[in-house]
């Protein structure tokens, strides 16, 4: 590797893997000291001052540097070596890094000029006052769960953290951020403070989960996100949330171009009121809802419009699937059945997963079929393909 960089002339961008240990990095920092962008792989080794003194004179000699991912099994006390670059910083990606919230904050108070952020849950509440604290050119915003499945919560992360970065932080325009817990008056304070985001996912790990201190749905607070975000582009609903929420969204968010809902809803009208009110959505993927046949077939002539509709687990059935494929002849709708046999698939059954998407160079053939599948029925139903599958993968 140390020879491969070292017959680069200009290298601008690295990324190492896990397998490249950290005593090696200096000695690459050292060949390549106007690297922009840096990946770095583990950042773990036995404690020890000669290490720590070669990787701070490497990262001293990196002036150029704007962008560092990485950091497998980060430890903390190897993060101070990387300080003397912070400054210079923009984009920061530490969503592979274990890294307790004291270290994290420790380093977010030397990067002021931080423009984009991924962490893990880590960060807590306390991390992201500091965050909201120090880089006031904040702009992308991203957490990820460290424990996504665990039944109670490993880390202090609420509300609190995410409207402190929206009330600190006047550039934020993207929210990404997983969480177990929200209440309506915190999204209502989020959007005013953040009326210009342009995406907005907020993703609550237990399913229908209410506003925690009224018990009330999240209708009102993701209502108030669409009304007062006006260049909204992308939008993850979670939560309790009723057919309200939709109202919300087919009223307000005339921008909005990406959709995913997760468990919400009480009929076919949310997605009725989604599709009929939302001019320039493009993309909607749709997990656990009520919405069947009445919404789906009511709306076909948008969904030509649409690059694709995903939907699993909600309340379609295949006889509607068919009656779409010969409604609109230029769009592939494909089923994809994973536990059920195919030949039990009729009428009154609804399909496990939908994937419907417009054909640009025609419906594909057998030679596209899934390797995965175990069985497949492909037929043409008024000129457009209806293929029904078990066991089978499609992707977007």
């Amino acid at each position: 590797m140390e020879r491969l960089v070292g017959r680069c002339p200009n290298p601008q961008s690295l990324h190492l893997n896990p397998a490249v240990p950290l005593d090696r990095l200096p000695n690459l920092l050292r060949q390549a000291p106007q690297l922009v962008e840096l990946g770095i792989g583990a950042y773990s080794v036995e404690v020890c001052p000669d290490v720590f003194s070669s990787l701070a004179g490497a990262f001293l000699g990196c002036k150029m540097l704007k962008c560092l991912s990485g950091f497998w099994d980060a430890v903390p006390a190897y993060l101070l070596a990387m300080y003397t670059i912070c400054s210079g910083l923009t984009s920061l990606n530490l969503s592979y890094a274990t890294v307790q919230s004291p270290d994290l904050v420790k380093l977010i108070n030397h990067c002021p000029n931080l423009q984009h952020l991924q962490v893990l849950d880590y960060m807590e509440d306390s991390g992201l006052e500091a965050l909201a604290t120090s880089c006031k050119d904040l702009q992308e915003l991203r957490v990820f769960p460290s424990d996504p499945f665990g039944a109670e919560p490993n880390v202090t992360l609420t509300e609190r953290g995410l409207v402190s970065v929206s009330e600190g932080c006047p550039k934020l325009n993207s929210v990404l951020c997983f969480c177990r817990q929200m209440t309506n008056a915190a999204l209502v304070t989020i959007a005013k403070h953040c009326s210009h985001i342009v995406r907005f996912r907020l993703c609550i790990l237990e399913t229908h989960t209410p506003d925690y201190l009224t018990l009330r749905p999240l209708d009102t607070g993701f209502g108030v996100i669409v009304e007062h975000c006006k260049e909204l582009q992308r939008l993850s609903l979670f939560g309790l949330l009723t057919d309200r929420v939709f109202e919300y969204i087919g009223t307000h968010a005339k921008k909005l171009e990406m959709l995913s809902v997760a468990f919400a809803g009480n009929s076919d009208l949310g997605l009725h009121l989604v599709l009929s009110g939302c001019q320039s959505v493009r993309k909607l993927e749709i997990r656990g809802s009520p919405f069947g046949d009445k919404a789906l077939l009511a709306n076909a002539e948008k969904l030509a419009t649409m690059r694709s509709l995903w939907m699993s687990s909600c309340s379609v059935s295949f006889q509607a699937c068919k009656l779409l494929s010969q409604k609109m002849p230029w769009l592939n709708v494909e089923v994809i059945n994973q536990r059920e046999p195919v030949e039990s698939t009729s009428e009154g059954i609804y399909v496990e997963k939908l994937y419907i998407y417009r054909m640009v160079a025609g419906a594909r053939g057998e030679g596209h079929r899934d390797p995965n599948c175990s069985k497949a029925i492909r037929s043409k139903v008024g000129g457009a393909r209806v293929g029904l599958m078990s066991n089978a993968r499609v992707g977007s």
